[in-house]
């Protein structure tokens, strides 16, 4: 539940995030200042080391976790070419049925792009998927309908294998859409976060310098770059949005009229 809220609300996990790695910071630089009277050249050579290693892995995290949310996000792109080109193929190939099932077929077809396309903008995955499934069975009815008729004719069965892809291709984007980075790795990316923030401030302690300025604009880097990740991560939800031009570019192709 809390997690979802996060997802929702970006300004809201910036700034608890930002919060968070601010403190870290804060609490790292008080352990510092306690400790710098004790800790003697040695051991701040090591601490400086001990703060590259922890950084540097905050950073391998980073562009790790980056890496797998944007192969996501582009698998979710390619879904909505193949699924656009599929859609319009089927289309296409209606047209070569004998009435009433041509007409009837593309105007289940015009209005399933409108389903997949008012699920991009509202997000609205539940709803979307029993609405495309209420019509995968309507479009299957009126090929069993053209079947009957015609059985085994050319265009037909042409009509019945782009059928079946667009059909095939709802599951596929569905896996897309749900596959998400992992919350362990969220999590792990998080804590490795604090930790990185807490070695900075501990090394200012040890200095004793505060350095606010540069342990505000590291927060905020670190929390834009972790935000970003889960925006790109959550597509229905998010500032980034999977790109539907060649949804809406079919949309806009099957509703012209016919000469």
């Amino acid at each position: 539940m809390l997690v979802g809220t996060l997802y929702e609300n970006e300004w809201l996990t910036f700034i608890i995030c930002f919060v968070i790695f601010f403190l870290a910071t804060e609490v790292g630089f008080r352990i510092g200042q306690i400790r710098r009277p004790i800790v003697d050249e040695t051991a701040k050579s090591q601490i400086t080391t001990f703060q590259g290693a922890i950084l540097g892995l905050l950073a391998l995290l980073l562009a790790f976790t980056m890496s797998m949310a944007l192969s996501r996000f582009e698998a979710r792109k390619d879904m909505v070419l193949e699924e656009s080109n599929a859609i319009g193929t089927a289309y296409l190939r209606a047209q070569l049925l004998p009435e009433p099932e041509k007409t009837e077929i593309s105007r289940l077809l015009r209005q399933y792009v409108v389903v997949r396309l008012e699920a991009a903008r509202t997000g609205n995955l539940q709803n979307a998927i029993t609405k495309s499934e209420d019509l995968h069975d309507r479009l299957w009815l009126q090929a069993v309908a053209v079947g009957k008729k015609a059985p085994q004719p050319f265009p037909t069965g042409l009509f019945v294998q782009s059928l079946n892809e667009v059909i095939d291709i709802h599951s596929k984007r569905l896996k897309a859409v749900t596959d998400h980075v992992p919350t362990s790795i969220l999590l792990l990316l998080f804590t490795a976060a604090i930790f990185g923030m807490g070695a900075v401030g501990y090394g200012c302690g040890l200095g004793n310098s505060r350095h606010v300025i540069s342990r505000l604009a590291m927060a905020v880097l670190i929390t834009g770059v972790m935000l970003a990740i889960i925006d790109i991560d959550q597509p229905q939800r998010g500032l980034i949005k999977v790109s539907q031009q060649s949804m809406m570019s079919l949309r806009d192709s099957i509703n012209k009229p016919t000469p």
